[in-house]
């Protein structure tokens, strides 16, 4: 069983950087997650409705409490998302499919998460389903709440360029941020936006399965 630690110092490991990267959002990706996830978001905001939560990945997750957001007498900001999540995220299922999936892009490419949940969590969920030995690092919210400045922690460790890399993600906010380092995006369909609001944020290309990702990829790659 593989143990994914937290990036901790300038280590390069010389034989990855031959191959390409795939950077995975989780939530919506890999995990059907948004269930649990919007139970949360109600018990914070009971008036919250299930279009406005989605509205909130329209940028970064972690600057939902400001902005355009709609708050009023109910909501409870005292109440720790992580701490009422975690628990429930223990019972998220992995989108049919997608355990081949990463199997077989492990084969070819680097794999790395960068989401907005934490990290311990996620590498403990990856384990339950014998994932964790395929990904090769776990960049969560406690590494850096910014995707953006995780893209680039990513080109600095592994001594890499934008180009290199291809981000697989389920969410408009998460290709608002890619965008900002250069970094191409796959949408996928079944996660927390439509293939509509994808498409506002210039991804290479949106699939409808994870039976298509591995075609999606390497199309990128090979363009």
């Amino acid at each position: 069983m593989a143990i994914i630690e937290t990036y901790k110092g300038p280590s390069l490991e010389l034989g990855l950087n031959k191959k390409k990267f795939i950077l995975f959002d989780f939530d919506g990706v890999i995990v059907d997650s948004f269930a649990p996830a919007y139970e949360v978001n109600k018990m914070i905001c009971p008036s919250s409705s299930e279009e406005e939560y989605r509205r909130k990945f329209e940028g970064n997750i972690n600057d939902w409490t400001k902005g355009v957001f709609t708050h009023d007498e109910k909501c409870n900001h005292s109440i720790d998302f992580f701490a009422e999540y975690i628990p429930k995220m223990k019972n998220v299922g992995i989108v049919a499919g997608m355990d081949e999936v990463i199997k077989t892009l492990a084969q070819s490419y680097t794999l790395i998460v960068i989401s907005s949940t934490l990290s311990a969590p996620i590498q403990e969920l990856l384990e339950k389903y014998n994932l964790a030995q395929y990904f090769t690092e776990i960049m969560g919210n406690d590494v850096h709440k910014s995707k953006v400045e995780k893209m680039k922690m990513v080109f600095q460790r592994y001594a890499i360029s934008n180009k290199e890399c291809v981000f697989i993600t389920d969410t408009l906010g998460d290709m608002r941020e890619a965008l900002q380092t250069e970094v191409a995006t796959i949408g996928v369909s079944w996660g927390f936006h439509t293939r509509e609001t994808l498409m506002k944020g210039q991804p290479f290309k949106i699939v409808e399965s994870p039976s298509e990702l591995v075609s999606a990829v390497s199309g990128y790659f090979n363009k």
